[in-house]
């Protein structure tokens, strides 16, 4: 895969959803991947993360070494780990299908392993999910978008040991045109 592999070729596999996650807006060695992510292979880790790193969705900010191995630091690189409008549109139906599908495992693994090994018992006070129908204008739309981006912008860094991370999540789904 190359930085001109469209991004769902790249990041719509369950391993490389997991590595992206794991990055979110903080920097991480492969070791730390290793550590989250025990149940993954070591090799079929690397091989994914060689392949983000390629696909310029991963970036290297440092290497060091570590016991005669070179421990490489990670960060989310310049292509970041969306699929834009355009790449939707490119999208074959069945590569659309694919790909939310894709998420929407992604996301049910992320609630299972949030459930499952909460040892304090509090994530069922960060949790909240619904649906909510709107009815937008291509305008409305563009401005929702525009001001929840400004909205969590300040919550995409870790600031302190008080902070906790939390995943959210989106999902915009246009209904059908009506049939008169």
């Amino acid at each position: 895969m190359s930085k001109n592999s469209p991004i769902a070729d790249v990041v719509m596999h369950p391993v490389r959803l997991r590595i992206i996650q794991q990055l979110g807006t903080r920097q991480v060695t492969t070791a730390d991947l290793r550590a989250a992510m025990p149940d993954v292979p070591q090799a079929t880790l690397y091989r994914h993360v060689a392949a983000l790193v390629e696909a310029d969705i991963l970036a290297v900010v440092e290497e060091r070494r570590v016991r005669g191995a070179i421990e490489r630091t990670f960060t989310l690189g310049g292509r970041m780990a969306h699929v834009d409008q355009a790449e939707l549109r490119e999208m074959s139906e069945q590569e659309l299908r694919q790909s939310f599908l894709t998420f929407i495992a992604h996301l049910g693994e992320t609630f299972d392993r949030a459930s499952t090994s909460d040892a304090d018992g509090d994530y069922r006070d960060f949790l909240g999910f619904g649906e909510v129908q709107l009815h937008v204008t291509t305008a409305d739309l563009s401005e929702i978008q525009a001001r929840l981006s400004e909205l969590l912008a300040p919550y995409l860094s870790a600031t302190g040991p008080e902070h906790r991370t939390v995943t959210f999540a989106t999902a915009l789904i246009p209904e059908p045109p009506r049939r008169a």
